[in-house]
């Protein structure tokens, strides 16, 4: 893991230095002279002579002023160095896959954050993830799974009374919609077992490809690229793809890092997006990665500050499962009401 200070700039895989956020003043326009002004009839001002303002000087002034803010935003936002080489695809490549060497040294107890003990688990708390936290989720299935233990028994499942359990993890109608109607398919289409492939999953009422990929990744080892909020964020953050739609993000994605990797290379970014590299104020200053990424200084520098940003096990805190893997560092989530 690399323990070297954050750098404001360091360089990229391919050695090319890699730059960070900056504004660059425009060079100062040539003024006429005294004897240009004569030649064109222009008066010249003399000391303590009071000059009227030029509206439309002012008027040019203020566009080439926004001008230079936006050509300033604009490489800020994309956070390329005026002057700077391009980094080629390669370059890219290879740095990327520095980064998740890196991460797998910050997090070699990387896993999937919702508490699970067979592949029909993992699916309902999935399909009950979105829109809310995996700990939220955590907390609610216990009771779930004690009353509805098989598809079969979800698939007989009362809904008001399912509606009620699952009411914590927000949009219950909906969910409990789709949980009574992936637990009949299953029982009628299935054999009662969850399949274990791609196309026969999407077919599932509401289940996703992200849903699926799950599954698939982390109760059948078959691997796959999960991309949600978290994943999709940093990915673009890091620029290896600039890429908005998740199977468009997955693609471009599983392009630059070997197949067996997609699943362990998922729960690492994911991992690193919900402790430090947060959406609104990055903790840029306790980054281990800082050197590697692009976007740094978009968030807080200062590494006491930073420090106090970090999440879960790495700033001290419980994590999201009630039963964590045993290897993982940090404190089991409460049970629900205790938090």
């Amino acid at each position: 893991m690399s323990k070297s200070p954050v750098r404001a700039q360091a360089k990229g895989a391919d050695g090319v230095s890699e730059g960070r956020d900056s504004a660059v003043g425009e060079q100062a326009a040539s003024r006429p002279t005294k004897a240009t002004k004569r030649l064109v009839g222009e008066q010249v001002p003399r000391a303590g002579m009071k000059t009227a303002a030029n509206p439309a000087s002012k008027s040019a002034a203020r566009a080439a002023a926004k001008s230079t803010e936006k050509a300033t935003a604009k490489r800020a936002k994309s956070g390329a160095k005026p002057g700077a080489k391009p980094e080629s695809h390669l370059a890219m490549v290879r740095r990327a896959r520095r980064i998740n060497r890196e991460l797998a040294e910050l997090y070699p107890y990387a896993h999937p954050e919702l508490d699970f003990r067979n592949p029909f688990e993992l699916l309902v708390a999935t399909v009950l993830s979105a829109q809310t936290t995996d700990l939220r989720v955590n907390q609610t299935t216990p009771a779930l799974f004690a009353a509805y233990p098989t598809p079969e028994d979800m698939a007989a499942a009362v809904p008001e009374e399912m509606e009620e359990l699952i009411r914590p993890t927000g949009f219950f109608r909906a969910k409990t919609k789709s949980l009574i109607g992936l637990s009949m398919a299953i029982r009628d289409r299935f054999g009662g077992e969850v399949p274990g492939r791609l196309a026969d999953l999407v077919t599932l009422p509401g289940v996703g490809r992200k849903t699926a990929n799950v599954v698939l990744g982390n109760a059948f080892g078959v691997p796959g690229i999960t991309v949600d909020t978290h994943f999709g964020r940093l990915v673009r953050r890091w620029k290896w793809t600039e890429q908005e739609d998740p199977e468009k993000v997955e693609a471009e994605i599983a392009a630059i890092f070997p197949k067996s990797e997609w699943t362990m290379l998922s729960h690492r970014v994911v991992f690193h997006g919900r402790r430090i590299c947060h959406a609104r104020k990055p903790a840029c200053g306790a980054c281990p990665i800082a050197p590697l990424c692009p976007a740094y200084g978009e968030g807080e520098t200062d590494p006491e500050k930073a420090r106090k940003l970090l999440k879960y096990e790495m700033g001290g805190q419980p994590g999201q499962r009630l039963s964590p893997p045993a290897d993982y560092p940090g404190k089991p989530a409460p049970a629900l009401g205790a938090d």
